[in-house]
């Protein structure tokens, strides 16, 4: 079982930029981020592949986020443009060699989160 770990979270005032990273994946693993707001569900904000070349992104990604993966596939990183309120919530990294468990929220790994906060 991997141990996924987030880091890159933080405060941020709207229209900023945040990058997070979720380092430990298994090569060979495909990565999403999750995020989930207070008193919400989780909902998926973007998904790679375990070779970083297929992406998938929901639609709270809405064309301001980015996913990518290092070179040597251990670590996925999630660039976040244009940051509102509404994006702020915990981020979750998860990982599994399944792309629908992945996808579908019920991934085999997953880390312990990442606090985002947009406010002005």
């Amino acid at each position: 079982q991997a141990q996924l770990v987030e880091s890159g979270g933080g405060s941020v005032q709207p229209g900023g930029s945040l990058i997070l990273s979720c380092s430990g994946p298994g090569r060979d693993s495909s990565v999403a981020w999750f995020r989930q707001a207070p008193g919400k569900e989780r909902e998926f904000v973007a998904a790679i592949d375990w070779s970083g070349v297929g992406t998938q992104y929901g639609d709270v990604a809405q064309g301001r986020f980015m996913i990518s993966r290092a070179n040597t596939r251990n670590t996925v990183y999630l660039r976040m443009e244009s940051l509102e309120p509404e994006d702020t919530a915990v981020y979750y990294c998860a990982a599994d060699t399944n792309w629908g468990r992945l996808v579908g929220g019920v991934a085999g790994d997953w880390g312990q989160g990442t606090q985002v906060t947009v406010s002005s």
